[in-house]
């Protein structure tokens, strides 16, 4: 690509001429040079001010979206051609929502980064929604998601059973207790993840689906992470619904201790999402390397 175009995409991702030219390693001065040489290319303006800030103008969506689909064509490019000298190379963009990104997807990496070592890997995290808009505004190849809905223009394949837990921390006044029923889950202090979390999602789908009402619950706190909520146990009397896969070591520890809920589970699948219609080569590659690998 020609440099102004990567230039512009680096613009048109953070709204900011500053952190564009801090990502690039150049000057603000070239930047705004390299913008204004693009401009005169196409005779309009793709960019406009308002205030302190930058938005980009129509045209100037329509040449991001074209770059960025040009740039994924060279990646692809670079892709193949590893493939013909059988060297697989290139770059390969991930987006994964914030406990598979923490304990499930790390060593999955590290076992394809093994069998392919000259192919870039790029992890960026977040909740479930928020890497599912970095897939649609094709800033990743790949989404992994652990929530129930489905969005328009994403293809979605199952690829791991998972369940999501009660657990308490292991100095609470709950810690001795077995089990509960779910009238004590009803009434008992929860910390729960936060909106746009896919597991909280799916916990509000369970229970409606078991006429336990969520708004009546009594949900003191959310917060923005199951490492935050983890440590928020030592010191709460009080109950979480956590991915199990997330709490292993805690539990082997016991300074978490799981509570069974007489009657009540919350199982699901955690999903591989891309857009529909192209896919990429990169994407075929890391999908059939996920389903095979032995978790």
């Amino acid at each position: 690509m020609d440099y102004r175009d990567t230039v512009f995409i680096a613009v048109a991702e953070k709204l900011s001429i500053s952190k564009a030219a801090n990502e690039l390693n150049i000057s603000q001065p070239a930047v705004t040079r390299h913008i204004k040489e693009l401009e005169d290319r196409y005779k309009t303006n793709l960019l406009e001010r308002k205030g302190n800030k930058i938005y980009l103008t129509k045209a100037g969506e329509k040449v991001y979206n074209a770059f960025k689909a040009i740039a994924q064509q060279y990646r692809e490019l670079d892709f193949e051609i590893g493939q013909l000298q059988d060297s697989i190379s290139g770059e390969f963009k991930i987006g994964a929502s914030s406990t598979i990104s923490q304990y499930v997807i790390p060593k999955v990496i590290a076992s394809f980064h093994k069998r392919y070592p000259k192919i870039q890997i790029f992890l960026m995290n977040g909740n479930s929604f928020e890497v599912e808009k970095l897939l649609l505004d094709n800033q990743v190849d790949v989404a992994m998601v652990e929530n129930y809905s489905s969005q328009s223009g994403i293809r979605y394949i199952d690829f791991l059973h998972d369940e999501l837990i009660v657990v308490t921390g292991g100095n609470s006044v709950y810690a001795k207790h077995e089990s509960i029923s779910k009238d004590d889950l009803s009434k008992i202090p929860l910390v729960v993840r936060e909106q746009g979390s896919g597991t909280l999602e799916v916990i509000k789908q369970i229970f409606a689906q078991q006429n336990i009402s969520f708004e009546n619950l009594n949900t003191l706190v959310h917060l923005g992470s199951t490492e935050s909520i983890k440590n928020f146990l030592q010191e709460f009397d009080g109950l979480a619904i956590v991915s199990e896969k997330a709490v292993q070591n805690e539990l082997y520890l016991k300074t978490l201790v799981k509570l069974n809920v007489i009657g009540f589970s919350i199982p699901r699948k955690l999903r591989i999402a891309y857009k529909q219609g192209h896919k990429s080569r990169q994407v075929d590659l890391f999908e059939d390397f996920l389903f095979h690998y032995n978790f």
